[in-house]
């Protein structure tokens, strides 16, 4: 096998699987590990690909700043926020994570509903001024890039609660490997509410999907449902309605 097919054998499966284990694909080809390794370093040299130990994964495109991004997809996000706050009841706590898409959230739900919002982010917390619910505001070491709280104190506080329902923000989805997100201490954060929750409903806008980033979050079968933009692929979310998640469409 020349090695550009090789190379865009690596590409096509990073598409498809979220992951190249270097011996696993040497063993299939009947290559030398080696040979898979300097295919990968020169592709992650060519910005191709993310070289990971025993490895690849793809790379995922970074995130403008929190200013830039409230005007992605803004359109999309807001219908994503709508249908999310049509899901709530008076009387549930509910954890909502930061994120421009999650934001919707809050500017959709009725200011008059009696509920109770935990949030480890100062940005919806400000947006919730003059809304009759109660607020808990989760503290900790501000991750200034997606402005959450993270850390020791965050991971604590997260653990007195019983959220109804969380919604999760991710920057990644993919079949095999779940949702994951670009900050390790973020990543870990998101894990500990969702572990505390009934249920974790993520909102995704359509780029975030078939995409690894580099820290996990959880498996696509640990969510209850995921908000969507309506319209998209049927092969695209065919994989998460066979794990049994509701997929709602917005």
């Amino acid at each position: 096998m020349l090695t550009s097919q090789r190379r865009a054998l690596i590409s096509t499966r990073l598409t498809s699987d979220g992951q190249i284990v270097a011996g696993e694909l040497a063993a299939e080809l009947k290559l030398s590990e080696d040979t898979i390794r300097r295919d990968l370093r020169d592709m992650a040299s060519a910005g191709l690909l993310k070289r990971v130990h025993g490895g690849a994964l793809p790379i995922t495109p970074p995130l403008p700043d929190l200013e830039a991004r409230q005007t992605i997809s803004a359109d999309i996000k807001k219908r994503l926020g709508q249908k999310a706050a049509e899901l709530l009841h008076a009387g549930q706590l509910v954890f909502i994570d930061g994120g421009t898409t999650n934001a919707q959230i809050v500017r959709a739900l009725p200011r008059e509903m009696k509920l109770t919002i935990a949030t480890h982010s100062p940005a919806i917390a400000t947006l919730l001024e003059k809304h009759r619910a109660e607020v808990i505001l989760i503290g900790g070491s501000l991750y200034k890039h997606s402005m959450v709280a993270t850390g020791a104190a965050a991971l604590a506080a997260i653990g007195t609660l019983r959220p109804d329902i969380f919604f999760l923000g991710a920057t990644a989805i993919h079949p095999a490997h779940g949702l994951s997100t670009g900050d390790y201490e973020e990543a870990a954060v998101k894990r500990a509410i969702a572990a505390r929750s009934t249920e974790t409903i993520a909102l995704l806008t359509e780029e975030k999907f078939n995409a690894v980033s580099p820290h996990h979050i959880a498996g696509a079968e640990e969510m209850a449902g995921l908000i969507v933009p309506a319209g998209m692929a049927q092969d695209v979310t065919a994989p998460y309605r066979d794990r049994g998640l509701q997929i709602i469409e917005a």
